[in-house]
Parts: structure tokens; sequence; C-alpha cells
């Protein structure tokens, strides 16, 4: 079977259907999906008939290392991966008909770049170039800043499906604060990197309250079948507007925040602006004064510590104060 546009759409369909932990799905429903899939791209339906020579191809192409398994229910047939971790698209080699469809892509995609709000397209385009070797050239021409002995990278995808499927997991982690591990059970909703590190946001369904969850410390998750997923309408773009990393409390209202930079640090700061909200309030010939909106938290004091003297906190009072006694902590460390 030639894997032409069409066969490539009913095959990533049926993937991702074969890894959906949270649903079953039997025949009428594959031909349902494949078929919504389908009718997308305004291209025909199939039938079970069709349907049956996918699956086999699926299984026998030696470039997918899958197993389908069949399982019964009651009188219906329903079909899964045995390995839920499987995919058709863990091998990265891209054929001629999938290299055309990302060069397409591509061409859409940059049509978009240098819009404010696509400025990810910036960064997602030459890491996917990177990665395919798109522009076909002998050595790299571009690095990253990836930590891949990052422990918790193996959760990523599985929680990206846990969210795209509404799935409540069971999950066992181990904080820095607590001496053994505990169980969250949430309903996951957004997947965030901050910092080289990873976190996952969902509804605690014990305390009905958002938590983050740094992969990190996940020691393991499972899909919780017996309990509700509940929606949400957080936009997560807003969500995180006014703060800076991801440790903060819903609800919590920004605070203007002033700050004197020395002038050998200013370029670095005016190229690269510590919050969004960042606006110049006065300059002389030693500092620039600037302002920020945004809530205070562990990640923004660590911000500015990080500039050491070239940075001093004016307002508000009790953020200055939290700087000069973390300040004194560290000239009492380094006095022993």
């Amino acid at each position: 079977m030639a894997i032409n546009k069409n066969a490539l759409i009913r095959f990533q369909t049926l993937d991702r259907c074969f890894r959906n932990p949270g649903k079953r799905y039997f025949y009428e429903d594959l031909i349902e999906e494949v078929n919504k899939s389908l009718a997308n791209v305004e291209s025909d339906g199939i039938g079970k008939s069709q349907l049956y020579k996918d699956i086999r191809f699926m299984e026998s192409n030696p470039d997918w290392d899958i197993e389908i398994l069949k399982l019964k229910d009651g009188a219906k047939v329903y079909r899964r991966y045995r390995d839920m971790n499987s995919s058709i698209n863990q091998n990265t080699y891209l054929n001629q008909v999938e290299a055309e469809k990302l060069m397409n892509a591509f061409s859409v995609l940059n049509r978009f770049k240098g819009l404010p709000q696509f400025g990810w397209i910036n960064e997602i385009i030459p890491k996917i170039d990177s990665a395919f070797n798109i522009s076909e050239r002998g050595t790299e021409i571009i690095s990253f800043d990836n930590n891949e002995f990052l422990k918790g990278l193996e959760f990523i995808d599985p929680l990206f499906n846990a969210i795209l499927y509404k799935n409540v997991i069971e999950i066992s982690y181990h904080s820095f604060k607590n001496p053994e591990p505990v169980v969250k059970v949430i309903s996951a909703y957004h997947l965030k990197e901050y910092n080289n590190r990873w976190y996952v946001y969902g509804e605690d369904t014990e305390y009905a309250n958002i938590v983050n969850l740094a992969l990190d410390r996940i020691l393991n998750f499972k899909i919780r079948t017996d309990i509700s997923y509940k929606e949400t309408n957080i936009n997560f773009e807003e969500y995180f507007e006014d703060t800076l990393g991801v440790t903060f409390q819903p609800g919590e209202d920004p605070q203007l925040i002033t700050l004197k930079i020395d002038n050998s640090l200013w370029p670095y700061i005016d190229t690269k602006p510590i919050h969004g909200s960042q606006k110049v309030v006065s300059k002389d010939e030693n500092t620039v004064t600037i302002q920020l909106e945004l809530i205070p938290n562990y990640e923004l004091e660590s911000r500015i510590l990080h500039f050491g003297e070239r940075v001093e906190v004016l307002t508000p009072s009790k953020l200055r104060s939290k700087i000069r006694d973390r300040v004194k902590a560290l000239k009492k460390t380094y006095s022993k």
C-alpha cells in the first residue's frame, strides 16, 4: 500500500486512537474518527474493508515497531496498542510525502513570523528543521539549550495525551518538601516549561484547587477511568500573563515593581526584558529606573538576585525586604 496523503491521515488517526488509554475504540468508532479526519481535507470516507487493510498494514510495516491488540468487550471487539507508549511516529524518518507536508507547513508558518503573538514560530521552525534535517545540510548549524539528562522528560508525551484525551490521572509525587511521596489525583490541563524544567497543571480532585507539579518529581502515574474529568475554562495564556515562572497563587493581583538598573547592565535588560510589562520610568547618568507589573514570587526574587549588586528593588517594600534578607543570609554564609 502506497502511503499517500489520505493514507497518512488514516494511519495518524488510528495511531491516536490506539494510544488513547481512556477510551475503547470499537471498529465503528475507528471508522467514525478516521472519516472525521478525512472530512477535514474534503476526502471520501472509508468502510470496514479499508479499515481492516489499514490495520493490517500498520501491523506489518517494518518501520513501525507496534503491536495492536484485539480485545473483546462482550460480543464487540476493540483495538489498542499493547504498549500504550507505542506510536508510528517514534521513528523520526520522514518519507517524501511527510517531508513535503512539513515544508508546506513551514511556508504557512513563515507568514506569521514577526507578529507578536506568534513569536514562538521563530524558535520552533529551526528546531523542527534541525531534528528532521529538512534543509539537508551536512552539519548542525544551530544548538538549543536543552537538558537531556533532566528527570521526568519521559512523562511529557503521556501527560500530553492525558490532557488531549481529558483523562484524570493519579500521580505518585515526591516533592522537595516532603520526606515521603504523596498521591495526587488531578484533571490535567496544561504543560509548561520554565528554565529547562517542565510542569503539569491541573485541578486537584480532593481540594478542587489548581496545582502545578514538576515532572522531575513525578515517580509514576496512571489513568483513573473511575473518576470524571472536570473541564476548565482557564485561558493559560492569560493565566501566566502577570507572573514570571510557575509559582504563584491564582487570584493574586499583580503589583507595580520598581527596579533601579545600573547602566552597565541596562543594555542586557533593555534587549532581554525581565517581563513583558517592563517600561522605563526615568534615566540618569548612572542608572535606569524601570517598572514591572506582575505578581512577586520566588522566580522574580531569583532573577533579581541573579543580577547581583547591579539591580536594586525600590518598591514594593515587602519585596525589597525579602531581597535584603536574602542578601544578608548570603553574606552570612560567605562570612563563615
